[in-house]
């Protein structure tokens, strides 16, 4: 019994773990600032140019 409990005991401590690291990933990926979004090379069209 006390190695069911242990292994039992193991597990959830995993799967805890896993989970906070997932959300601690999620919460960094969420915290950079995103990038703007400006293209580097431009094309004129036929509206533009009027």
């Amino acid at each position: 019994m006390h190695r069911l409990l242990a292994a039992a005991l193991t597990t959830a401590f995993a799967a805890a773990l896993a989970v906070g690291a997932a959300f601690g990933i999620v919460a960094l990926l969420n915290a950079t600032p995103d990038q703007p979004n400006n293209p580097l090379v431009t094309y004129e069209t036929a509206q533009q140019e009027r």
